[in-house]
Protein backbone atom coordinates (compact mmCIF):
# COMPACT_ATOMS: atom_id res chain seq x y z
CA UNK A 1 0.00 0.00 0.00
CA UNK A 2 1.22 3.52 -0.89
CA UNK A 3 4.85 2.48 -1.76
CA UNK A 4 5.32 5.43 -4.47
CA UNK A 5 5.00 9.30 -4.09
CA UNK A 6 4.59 12.03 -6.65
CA UNK A 7 6.85 15.05 -5.57
CA UNK A 8 6.52 17.83 -7.78
CA UNK A 9 9.27 20.37 -6.26
CA UNK A 10 7.28 23.23 -7.51
CA UNK A 11 4.25 24.41 -7.15
CA UNK A 12 4.73 22.18 -3.55
CA UNK A 13 7.63 24.19 -2.29
CA UNK A 14 5.55 27.36 -2.32
CA UNK A 15 2.80 26.28 -1.39
CA UNK A 16 4.09 25.14 1.88
CA UNK A 17 6.55 27.91 1.81
CA UNK A 18 3.16 30.21 1.72
CA UNK A 19 1.08 28.29 4.28
CA UNK A 20 3.62 27.38 6.77
CA UNK A 21 5.78 30.69 6.51
CA UNK A 22 8.36 28.33 6.31
CA UNK A 23 11.35 27.20 4.06
CA UNK A 24 10.75 24.11 2.29
CA UNK A 25 12.35 22.58 -0.54
CA UNK A 26 11.83 19.23 -2.05
CA UNK A 27 13.17 18.10 -5.46
CA UNK A 28 10.93 16.88 -7.77
CA UNK A 29 10.43 12.82 -8.07
CA UNK A 30 7.56 11.80 -9.45
CA UNK A 31 8.22 8.49 -8.67
CA UNK A 32 10.08 8.65 -4.70
CA UNK A 33 10.32 5.01 -3.64
CA UNK A 34 10.81 3.28 0.04
CA UNK A 35 14.29 3.41 0.68
CA UNK A 36 15.00 7.02 -0.76
CA UNK A 37 14.81 10.90 1.23
CA UNK A 38 11.58 12.53 1.87
CA UNK A 39 11.42 16.20 2.17
CA UNK A 40 8.81 16.49 5.49
CA UNK A 41 7.71 18.74 7.85
CA UNK A 42 7.83 18.43 11.73
CA UNK A 43 7.63 20.41 14.78
CA UNK A 44 10.85 21.27 16.24
CA UNK A 45 11.95 23.68 19.57
CA UNK A 46 8.05 24.43 18.62
CA UNK A 47 8.34 25.92 15.19
CA UNK A 48 8.01 23.83 11.90
CA UNK A 49 11.27 22.77 9.91
CA UNK A 50 12.11 20.41 7.63
CA UNK A 51 13.40 17.10 8.07
CA UNK A 52 14.46 15.04 5.55
CA UNK A 53 14.05 11.22 6.10
CA UNK A 54 14.78 7.55 4.96
CA UNK A 55 11.41 5.93 3.65
CA UNK A 56 11.13 3.02 5.69
CA UNK A 57 12.45 1.35 8.54
CA UNK A 58 13.66 -2.34 9.09
CA UNK A 59 13.25 -3.50 12.86
CA UNK A 60 15.69 -6.34 14.37
CA UNK A 61 12.87 -8.44 14.45
CA UNK A 62 11.06 -7.99 10.52
CA UNK A 63 12.50 -9.52 7.62
CA UNK A 64 11.38 -6.45 5.39
CA UNK A 65 11.23 -3.22 5.18
CA UNK A 66 8.10 -1.62 7.10
CA UNK A 67 7.00 1.57 5.26
CA UNK A 68 3.28 1.90 6.22
CA UNK A 69 1.25 1.90 9.73
CA UNK A 70 -2.19 0.73 10.35
CA UNK A 71 -3.56 4.42 11.80
CA UNK A 72 -5.96 2.16 13.89
CA UNK A 73 -3.10 0.79 15.94
CA UNK A 74 0.12 3.01 15.53
CA UNK A 75 -0.95 4.49 18.59
CA UNK A 76 -0.93 1.58 20.54
CA UNK A 77 1.70 -1.01 19.10
CA UNK A 78 4.90 -1.35 20.88
CA UNK A 79 7.10 -0.84 17.04
CA UNK A 80 5.25 2.83 16.49
CA UNK A 81 3.94 3.96 19.78
CA UNK A 82 6.49 5.89 20.84
CA UNK A 83 7.16 7.72 17.48
CA UNK A 84 3.73 8.32 16.99
CA UNK A 85 3.45 9.76 20.48
CA UNK A 86 6.64 12.05 19.40
CA UNK A 87 7.53 12.46 16.09
CA UNK A 88 4.67 13.03 13.71
CA UNK A 89 5.51 14.63 10.90
CA UNK A 90 3.74 15.53 7.38
CA UNK A 91 4.63 14.13 4.17
CA UNK A 92 3.67 17.21 1.50
CA UNK A 93 3.15 15.04 -1.52
CA UNK A 94 1.63 15.69 -5.28
CA UNK A 95 0.10 12.28 -5.07
CA UNK A 96 0.28 8.84 -4.65
CA UNK A 97 0.32 5.40 -6.75
CA UNK A 98 -1.32 2.26 -6.08
CA UNK A 99 -1.43 -1.17 -8.47
CA UNK A 100 -4.52 -3.14 -9.02
CA UNK A 101 -4.85 -6.98 -10.64
CA UNK A 102 -7.25 -6.38 -13.24
CA UNK A 103 -6.52 -9.92 -14.83
CA UNK A 104 -3.69 -8.94 -17.20
CA UNK A 105 -0.13 -10.02 -17.38
CA UNK A 106 0.89 -7.04 -15.21
CA UNK A 107 -1.46 -4.92 -12.59
CA UNK A 108 -2.59 -1.70 -13.60
CA UNK A 109 -1.45 1.68 -12.08
CA UNK A 110 -3.11 4.44 -10.73
CA UNK A 111 -2.35 7.86 -9.78
CA UNK A 112 -4.10 9.86 -7.26
CA UNK A 113 -3.59 13.49 -7.15
CA UNK A 114 -6.05 15.92 -5.16
CA UNK A 115 -9.19 17.04 -7.30
CA UNK A 116 -8.18 20.80 -7.17
CA UNK A 117 -4.69 20.35 -7.98
CA UNK A 118 -3.53 20.64 -4.29
CA UNK A 119 -0.89 19.31 -2.46
CA UNK A 120 -1.34 16.55 0.31
CA UNK A 121 0.06 16.41 3.37
CA UNK A 122 0.01 12.81 4.08
CA UNK A 123 0.54 11.84 7.89
CA UNK A 124 3.93 10.34 8.52
CA UNK A 125 5.71 8.87 11.83
CA UNK A 126 9.57 9.52 12.26
CA UNK A 127 12.13 6.97 13.45
CA UNK A 128 15.83 8.06 14.92
CA UNK A 129 18.68 5.82 13.24
CA UNK A 130 22.22 5.53 13.80
CA UNK A 131 23.18 7.18 10.04
CA UNK A 132 19.57 8.89 9.46
CA UNK A 133 16.23 9.22 10.13
CA UNK A 134 13.57 6.88 9.08
CA UNK A 135 10.14 7.51 7.99
CA UNK A 136 7.03 5.69 8.22
CA UNK A 137 3.54 6.77 6.75
CA UNK A 138 -0.02 6.19 8.03
CA UNK A 139 -2.55 4.43 6.44
CA UNK A 140 -6.18 3.74 7.41
CA UNK A 141 -9.41 2.43 5.29
CA UNK A 142 -10.52 4.18 2.14
CA UNK A 143 -12.64 6.32 0.97
CA UNK A 144 -15.69 4.46 -1.37
CA UNK A 145 -13.41 5.92 -4.26
CA UNK A 146 -10.30 4.46 -3.50
CA UNK A 147 -11.22 1.51 -2.50
CA UNK A 148 -12.11 0.39 -5.92
CA UNK A 149 -8.57 0.38 -6.67
CA UNK A 150 -6.85 -0.55 -3.01
CA UNK A 151 -7.77 -2.15 -0.03
CA UNK A 152 -5.80 1.14 2.14
CA UNK A 153 -5.08 5.04 1.99
CA UNK A 154 -2.98 7.49 3.22
CA UNK A 155 -3.85 9.32 5.70
CA UNK A 156 -3.85 12.70 4.82
CA UNK A 157 -4.02 16.10 7.20
CA UNK A 158 -5.19 18.49 6.49
CA UNK A 159 -3.67 21.76 6.50
CA UNK A 160 -6.34 23.89 8.73
CA UNK A 161 -4.92 20.41 11.33
CA UNK A 162 -1.53 20.39 10.60
CA UNK A 163 -1.27 22.35 14.37
CA UNK A 164 -3.65 19.50 15.95
CA UNK A 165 -1.78 16.94 14.40
CA UNK A 166 1.54 17.91 15.76
CA UNK A 167 0.59 19.24 19.43
CA UNK A 168 -1.99 17.02 20.67
CA UNK A 169 -1.77 13.94 22.56
CA UNK A 170 -2.17 10.60 20.85
CA UNK A 171 -5.71 10.07 21.48
CA UNK A 172 -6.93 13.80 20.25
CA UNK A 173 -5.74 12.66 16.77
CA UNK A 174 -7.48 9.93 16.38
CA UNK A 175 -10.35 11.78 14.55
CA UNK A 176 -8.05 13.65 11.94
CA UNK A 177 -6.52 9.78 11.24
CA UNK A 178 -9.40 8.95 8.78
CA UNK A 179 -9.84 8.74 4.99
CA UNK A 180 -10.51 12.20 3.13
CA UNK A 181 -13.67 12.58 0.97
CA UNK A 182 -13.83 10.94 -2.14
CA UNK A 183 -14.36 14.57 -3.98
CA UNK A 184 -11.12 15.31 -2.97
CA UNK A 185 -9.29 12.70 -4.71
CA UNK A 186 -8.97 12.27 -8.45
CA UNK A 187 -7.56 8.76 -9.89
CA UNK A 188 -5.91 8.24 -13.39
CA UNK A 189 -4.82 5.24 -15.13
CA UNK A 190 -1.10 5.10 -16.16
Amino acid sequence: MCGRLNIMGDPLMQWINDYFGMSFNADTNTDLRPTQQVATISRMDESLSQLDLAWGIKPAWSKKLIINAQAETAASKKTFKNAFAMHRCLVPCTGWYEWKDEGGVRKQQYSFTHAEGHPFLMAGIWFTGDDTSQLVTLTTHPNQKCLEIHKRMPVFILPSDADTWFSSPSELVQPLMTAIDSELIQIERC
